[in-house]
């Protein structure tokens, strides 16, 4: 049966963890110290002892009085004064006979000292031992006495009471247990506080939550079909994905990872977000030849931008696709516009049938195909691509339909172009020149657009005219920008897909205007013709 191993939190764990490891680190530094601190205090006890040994035993007045010079009396009297100002058990003072000339019961002065361990001391040898005596088990420091010729006369027996000994070791340990109680309960609150912070870095995630993120991340990012780049702060790479990789593979461009994105993928524009903090959405990018459209998005953790992210698309056959849909939005406005007048003149028909005005029927009839053969005519023989043509006609209709007088010049010339794609980005930019010369003097009293098309020396050359309320210098640099719009919201596109359209062509756009004097919009295009006409 496989045990289920418990599910504790992380917070739990970090916290459970380091107070484990301080706990093992004290206790550890608590043998280590303790040991020192006895050893410190014990030999610093026996340093004591010596030291108040050594002073007795070179005591002129013990010397003397040992020697017989002096009452022996005052050997009691010195050695009582001494053990009371050292704070020791006893000071024994002793002839060579052990016989004790001093100690702290009075009882037992001229007795034979108790223990073996003063043997040495009889020798002339400094020690220091531990040995039962009359007091109990003592710390006893030994030091013989000397005559100034250096005769030995007796020995000084310094005690110190071994229960004395290990209870001023025990105080010194308790500083230790003190210290090590309060660096457990410094440490306790730091594991709190540092799993609490961990925790909260990581947005109060269990381990188990993160790895199902990451799990889930990793899935998401091999399976989305946009292609996916992540930079830091210092601009370095840190993430791609594979249909990123895919498509850096066919502009030429391998292993990127680690790398600075300015050294190896061009105009990705992700310096440019580091530093301004502010997104950059449904963008056009060239990589190489490939059409990209790049989302760009600074990432920002607790309000610094600590890295940047772009999601893009092969948007090549998109974009084509788009083209083609744009331009048959023109031509069904086009037919529409036309079939709009056509059903009008068909009611006018109608009913001068039913007044039978006959005469004036015919009349109508013949001036209507005078002008429309006049019309067709004119621009069948002058725009030789049928598209272009169909084109320009249905606006013809439109402009009637609206009351706009427009008007083609007579030195428009079009032959058919040697790649039919371009047709549809010329009908990008003439519908959209059009619809805004048109709206621009609808409101007026002279409505007057004009179009000229002219072809030479391999140059399309455009020129949209109206006689509307023209454009303010400040607004021309900003008419060009998508989304901008004085007609309400969702527009400001034409101008926009104008611009594009003229840049993808590799050619160049001018703008002419004065307010209340009209606009005029001049293009270049590279155009080849199909069958070589200068």
């Amino acid at each position: 049966m496989r045990i289920k191993k418990p599910n504790l939190k992380l917070q739990t764990t970090i916290t459970l963890l380091v107070c484990c490891v301080i706990a093992i680190s004290l206790l550890v530094t608590n043998l280590l110290i303790s040991a020192k601190v006895a050893y410190n205090t014990e030999k610093n006890l026996e340093d004591k002892a010596t030291y108040i040994a050594r002073i007795v035993a070179n005591s002129p007045s013990i010397i003397e009085a040992l020697n017989g010079k002096k009452d022996e009396k005052v050997i009691q009297e010195m050695a009582n004064n001494m053990k009371n100002m050292t704070n020791v058990e006893y000071i024994v003072v002793m002839d060579m006979n052990q016989t004790r000339k001093s100690h702290p019961d009075i009882a037992k002065l001229g007795k034979h000292f108790v223990g073996d361990d003063v043997e040495e001391a009889l020798k002339g040898h400094e020690y220091v031992s531990t040995a039962e005596g009359t007091l109990g088990m003592a710390l006893r420091a030994f030091t013989p006495i000397f005559t100034s010729d250096g005769r030995q006369i007796g020995v000084v027996a310094v005690g110190i009471l071994l229960n004395n000994v290990h209870q001023a070791v025990a105080q010194s340990r308790i500083i230790i247990y003190i210290g090590v109680g309060f660096g457990f309960l410094v440490g306790l609150i730091g594991a709190m506080l540092l799993a609490k912070s961990i925790k909260k870095t990581m947005f109060g995630l269990e381990p188990s939550e993160i790895s199902k993120l990451l799990e889930e991340r990793s899935a998401m990012l091999h399976s989305v079909r946009e292609g996916i780049l992540a930079v830091d702060k210092d601009s370095r790479i840190t993430l791609i994905n594979e249909e990123a990789m895919s498509i850096f593979s066919r502009a030429g461009i391998t292993d990127p990872m680690g790398k600075k994105v300015e050294e190896c993928i061009q105009n990705t524009r992700l310096n440019h977000i580091l530093q301004t903090g502010q997104a950059e959405l449904d963008q056009e990018q060239e990589l190489k030849g490939i059409t990209l459209l790049t989302n760009r998005i600074p990432i920002f953790v607790k309000g610094e931008t600590v890295g940047a992210i772009a999601t893009f698309r092969d948007k090549t056959e998109i974009r084509i696709l788009a083209e083609q849909l744009t331009g048959v939005r023109l031509y069904a406005d086009a037919l529409r516009a036309q079939t709009h007048e056509f059903m009008n003149k068909l009611h006018i028909i109608l009913g001068m049938v039913h007044m039978k005005y006959y005469d004036e029927l015919a009349e109508y009839i013949n001036s209507i195909a005078d002008k429309y053969q006049e019309q067709v005519g004119f621009v069948i023989r002058h725009i030789k691509d049928p598209v272009l043509a169909g084109f320009i006609l249905g606006k013809i209709s439109y402009s009637r339909e609206i009351g706009v007088q427009f008007v083609l010049s007579e030195e428009c010339f079009v032959p058919e172009p040697e790649e039919n794609e371009i047709t549809h980005e010329i009908a990008t930019i003439l519908g959209n020149l059009v619809d805004n010369a048109m709206d621009a003097v609808k409101d007026y009293k002279d409505k007057i657009v004009n179009l000229t098309l002219v072809y030479e020396d391999d140059i399309l050359t455009i020129e949209v005219s109206d006689s509307g309320p023209g454009i303010s210098g400040e607004l021309k640099n900003e008419i060009f920008a998508k989304g901008y719009s004085t007609k309400g919201d969702n527009r400001g596109l034409g101008l926009y897909l104008v611009q594009k359209s003229v840049e993808r062509l590799g050619g160049n756009m001018q703008l002419f205007s004065e307010v209340g004097d009209g606009t005029t919009f001049i293009i270049y295009l590279p155009y080849k013709s199909k069958d070589g006409v200068e």
